[in-house]
């Protein structure tokens, strides 16, 4: 009867015990003594055994001395070391390391001082344990190993289940130069050779709390591309700032009982930790009460008064009687003239959109107290707009076509221009404002739309005395403007106007970005009435900020209104957070830790079928992202960033990544970890613009630095690369956490 070898195929607590048993097994077949050269493997049998005829050993080390008929020296120091210091060592659970490798250096040192072509079975059991321990050491002290141990070893890794024993997790890095997005420097200026962008997003008032449309129509789109065009190494400069002159400051002070410097200090910190939590990435956030602004404004006043673009014009103001003040137009409220709603600003309509004169309305009255404003005769400073018309209009045909303006941008802008231009008031009779420069009219101050947009300049000022080299650089720098669409008019016409009226060469207006409304669950946001999600109430729910973000984004009103649901709130976090992004990294992450003990392996991306088809596929999404998002398509741009992270878990169905891959297929299995990691590596710095927080956490996981967002796919993940333990990145929502929410934001009870 033939002799028969069986080797240990059944899972272990220790894989260095398994891997050292199947090779004493592989040495036996190896070395075997004449008589028993036809030795036979049954793998029919899952635990290690030898068999012959009726007499059967279990034990690798006697198995391996019955097959060579050599039984010497196990009395000696070394049987006993070998098995007392090193095999011993098989069985703890988590073997030291250093201490393991100790134990190597003193075999080699002693007993293991050579290997032969026909080496003793002591010699052999000694060199397993060693080599199991600390193969490194052992191939480094024998380069060559005999040709018996040659074949043993490959015979041991066609029949012994793959483990992540063979992988040691140091920390290393591979990944391939080039690739990470480059440091910021520390003072942003624009480079020649380069693209230079320069991002504003409209000012936010500081007498109110930013509400979810506020955010997202304005400094949230504005982040999103800003990082967008860094992960792209564009050199790009993201500013912004409180609008804090003007009768509304005033007012609200009076409320409040302080003094405007102090409440525009209290909602400056206000708007800034709203920001700050939805991680706003701005370079820099100032505000415009600042010598800066005094000193850029004024310039640019006397520049067009020099020039005759500014005249003076006797005008009719709205007077409060009740609180003895003049009324800013947006403190005026009537019926609109043109759609008749009850509820029109008086400088616009917010359910029509039409531009309005406070004197248009209906039965006007103070916004404050209710009282009806009567009407003063007072002289102001008038932009000439008339005068500058043609060449706006000139500007206008030729920017928003090559600058490639969002739709509403250029119907709002042209329907102004189409009415035809007329001089418009730049003062106002306030104290909190920048003072107009004229002795007649120096206890006025300038009008908070003129001054205001003038306040993305002084802005850049306060970061850096250079800024002139971004606001005075026509031909190397290109201006986007992100904004909802009630601001529109005053960035398209009144600010260029001014910057034509100058006759200095500035940085005008390349690319507009607007947003429609965006409604809170059918109707309109509003702080009195406690209804719709504010600033400070996103963080009150315990929720992460990237969620919000993606939810957010995945709303925004590019081209029509849209509204904000709890429903579709928490299922974007379910459904798609959860199911598509978070299910891809957390299954191929905890994969890579679980088998290969979070070492990438060395592989050949060839060995998986169809990968042609695959890298074609991924190039598509990457082109197509970058097509929609150099423009600003946000929402679309999201959509195609989750189809990448959707492409991912697709990749990893139709490869069947499971533990019969690892096993049976180790090169396959290897290269759909390689590329598989790669994907997510590319995923992450496709939602980086969206969702910083997440893409940071996949890179602490990957150990890799941020990614470029690059044109096409690449293996930037090496083999022999370590990455880190897994992270959950998104927390599922209970569903009836909806009520809950919709109770707390819905509004005041009658």
């Amino acid at each position: 009867m033939v002799a028969q070898i069986s080797f240990n195929k059944e899972a272990s607590p220790s894989n260095y015990f398994n891997y050292a048993a199947n090779l004493k097994l592989a040495l036996a077949i190896e070395y075997a003594t004449k008589d028993l050269k036809k030795i036979e493997i049954n793998d029919d049998n899952k635990t290690a055994q030898f068999v012959n005829g009726d007499f059967s050993l279990f034990n690798a080390n006697a198995i391996l001395c019955y097959a060579m008929d050599d039984f010497a020296g196990q009395d000696s120091d070394e049987f006993h070391y070998a098995l007392a210091s090193l095999e011993a060592l098989f069985r703890q659970k988590d073997i030291p390391q250093e201490h393991a490798s100790e134990c190597v250096q003193k075999a080699l040192a002693s007993y293991l001082t050579e290997l032969s072509a026909t080496p003793s079975s002591l010699q052999l059991i000694t060199f397993v344990n060693a080599f199991t321990l600390d193969p490194e050491q052992v191939i480094a002290k024998f380069p060559e190993f005999p040709e018996g141990i040659k074949k043993a070893l490959a015979l041991v890794a066609k029949h012994t289940p793959r483990t992540s024993a063979g992988f040691k997790h140091t920390g290393a890095a591979h990944v391939a130069p080039g690739f990470a997005v480059p440091a910021p420097e520390a003072e942003i200026l624009p480079k020649d050779g380069k693209r230079n962008i320069l991002i504003t997003s409209a000012l936010p008032y500081v007498n109110n709390v930013p509400h979810l449309g506020n955010i997202v129509g304005s400094v949230l789109s504005a982040d999103i591309f800003a990082r967008y065009c860094k992960s792209r190494d564009y050199n790009t400069l993201f500013i912004c700032g409180t609008d804090e002159y003007g009768t509304a400051t005033e007012t609200k002070a009076l409320e409040e009982g302080v003094t405007p410097r102090q409440l525009c200090n209290k909602y400056h910190a206000i708007h800034k930790d709203v920001y700050d939590w939805f991680q706003i990435g701005f370079d820099y956030f100032g505000r415009t009460t600042t010598p800066q602004q005094t000193e850029i404004a004024q310039d640019i006043f006397l520049k067009l008064n020099d020039n005759k673009y500014l005249e003076e014009q006797s005008m009719k103001q709205l007077y409060c009687p009740e609180h003895n003040s003049y009324l800013a137009d947006r403190y005026v409220e009537g019926e609109c003239p043109k759609c008749h709603y009850d509820d029109a600003r008086g400088d616009q309509c917010d359910k029509c959109g039409a531009l309005l004169d406070p004197f248009e309305l209906i039965n006007p009255r103070c916004k404050l107290d209710n009282a009806s404003p009567v009407i003063k005769v007072t002289d102001h400073v008038f932009l000439s707009l008339d005068k500058l018309e043609p060449e706006v209009k000139d500007w206008v045909a030729k920017a928003s076509e090559k600058g490639q303006w969002s739709k509403n941008s250029k119907t709002i802008t042209n329907s102004w221009l189409k009415e035809g231009l007329n001089p418009r008031c730049i003062t106002r009779d306030l104290v909190w404002g920048t003072p107009v420069p004229l002795e007649k009219f120096k206890d006025k101050v300038l009008y908070v739309w003129f001054d205001a947009t003038i306040g993305y300049v002084s802005i850049t000022a306060n970061y850096t005395k250079n800024w002139q080299q971004w606001w005075k650089n026509p031909d190397n720098v290109n201006l986007y403007q992100f904004m909802g669409k009630d601001n529109v008019p005053f960035h398209t016409v009144v600010f260029p106007a001014s910057q034509i009226g100058t006759r200095e060469n500035w940085t005008m207006l390349h690319h507009l970005n607007t947003t429609e409304y965006l409604q809170y669950e059918g109707g309109k946001f509003s702080k009195s009435r406690n209804i719709g999600v504010f600033g400070n109430n996103a963080q009150e729910t315990g929720v992460s900020p990237s969620v919000w973000r993606y939810y957010l984004a995945s709303v925004r009103p590019e081209s029509s209104d849209s509204q904000f649901s709890w429903d579709d709130f928490v299922s974007a976090n379910n459904n798609e957070l959860l199911a598509n992004l978070g299910n891809l990294v957390n299954r191929l992450v905890k994969f890579v830790d679980a088998k290969y003990n979070g070492v990438v392996p060395k592989y050949d991306a060839k060995e998986i079928a169809n990968y042609d088809e695959l890298t074609a596929n991924i190039n598509t999404i990457l082109g197509n992202y970058i097509k929609e998002m150099e423009t600003a398509h946000e929402r679309r741009g999201l959509e195609l960033a989750m189809s990448l992270s959707a492409r991912g878990n697709q990749f990893l169905q139709e490869n069947k990544l499971d533990n019969s891959l690892f096993s049976e297929l180790p090169k396959k299995s290897d290269a759909v970890v390689g590329v598989g990691l790669n994907i997510i590596y590319t995923v992450a710095s496709l939602i980086y613009p969206f969702m910083p927080e997440t893409a940071t956490a996949i890179y602490r996981m990957l150990n890799a630095p941020a990614l470029k967002i690059n044109d096409t796919f690449n293996l930037v993940i090496l083999g022999e690369h370590n990455i880190n333990k897994p992270e959950y990145l998104f927390k599922r929502i209970d569903p009836k956490q909806v009520e809950t929410w919709r109770s707390q934001y819905g509004g005041k009870p009658e």
